[in-house]
């Protein structure tokens, strides 16, 4: 039985923004020198994170943020920011299928690689999505109730001036202050996006007990032993499996968060539905790359590309409703997404997490 589950997810985003810090993220196509927007791997990842635990209605696992205290020049007090602590526990549904990793001086370094590989979300083809060409100027603004937003202004040494100074200060330099910010130079994205992920069955719900790269703290495996965890072994040798109730919890609650995952760090002056096309699916990596995917076209003088969605490609195709509106030839159907949920799940279902290892 092949290990492996590979999903490849074709998403429509419109005038949109995965990314909230420094604007949208980019990168520049290598063939065609166009700048690519993008959503990584991490984000990608986050956001299906957050889609499980809601829809298991469970908290994350807690992390520790850590700050240290120093005395900088003239005994002033300042705080540095140190590395966060994981609590490296996998009764977290997130740190089971997410992973995780803590390293403290003097203590054990502890890492789990999550069982889900995946990618960023960037464009299915360089000429069929991207970053808007138009970028646009954004305002925080705040100018319909001046009296209730105030406007603090301080000297060059720090303090604060009263509002007959401000008054002053502004009737001598003929200036005004408004409650507005001026953000510059901004950019969206728009177009046909996919992301591709890797379910590695055999660490999904296995956590190894080998002791030269530990994933468990010692105290921990005795730990999970008396919450009903089994010992059994798979490839990478000896492990902790997961209680079956657990698994049979967690597999739909996985298989419809890779699907309805959505990118829920970005603002709300971003949104768009980001509203899923097509999905394939295959234990072959090469299939998927077949099954959705974009074609230059022939018959143009300028490079264009067409977006196809081929289900003779080898991976099982679910086509949604919404792919039509961008895809000639794409007749969807209403329940295609839940189609494929259940696929997903069953292929998780299939997996013998027990006897991994042929006797």
């Amino acid at each position: 039985m092949n290990p492996y589950i590979y999903l490849r997810g074709l998403r429509h985003a419109e005038h949109t923004v995965f990314a909230v810090q420094d604007g949208q993220k980019y990168y520049t196509d290598a063939q065609f020198g166009i700048r690519q927007a993008y959503s990584s791997g991490q984000q990608v990842k986050r956001s299906i994170m957050d889609a499980l635990t809601t829809g298991l209605n469970v908290p994350p696992a807690p992390i520790t943020f850590n700050w240290q205290i120093k005395k900088g020049k003239n005994t002033e007090v300042q705080f540095e920011q140190k590395e966060p602590w994981s609590p490296c526990d996998p009764t977290h549904v997130d740190q089971l299928l997410g992973g995780y990793m803590r390293a403290e001086t003097g203590e054990f370094t502890i890492k789990r690689r999550s069982p889900l590989s995946i990618s960023a979300m960037r464009p299915l083809h360089p000429l069929l999505g991207g970053l808007e060409r138009e970028r646009e100027n954004l305002t925080f603004d705040r100018t319909s109730h001046p009296t209730h937003h105030p406007v603090r202004v301080r000297d060059e040494k720090g303090n604060e001036l009263s509002q007959d100074d401000v008054d002053t200060l502004l009737l001598n330099t003929k200036r005004n202050l408004p409650n507005r910010i001026w953000i510059p130079d901004h950019s969206r994205a728009s177009g046909l996006f996919v992301y591709d992920v890797c379910v590695d069955l055999r660490t999904l719900f296995c956590v190894s007990t080998n002791t030269l790269e530990p994933e468990l703290h010692p105290s921990k495996t005795q730990e999970l032993k008396d919450k009903g965890w089994t010992e059994t072994r798979n490839v990478f040798g000896p492990c902790l499996l997961a209680p079956k109730e657990h698994r049979e919890k967690y597999i739909p609650a996985l298989a419809y968060a890779l699907i309805n995952w959505r990118i829920t760090s970005n603002q709300a002056r971003t949104f768009s539905l980001m509203e899923t096309l097509a999905l394939a699916v295959s234990d072959n990596a090469n299939h998927l790359a077949g099954a959705i995917r974009g074609q230059l076209r022939e018959d143009t003088e300028k490079p264009t590309a067409k977006p196809i969605l081929d289900e003779t490609a080898g991976a099982t195709v679910y086509i949604a409703l919404p792919a039509g509106g961008y895809i000639a030839g794409a007749y969807g159907a209403a329940d295609a997404l839940e189609r494929a949920e259940q696929d997903i799940a069953q292929r998780l279902r299939d997996f013998d997490y027990e006897n991994q290892i042929a006797g």
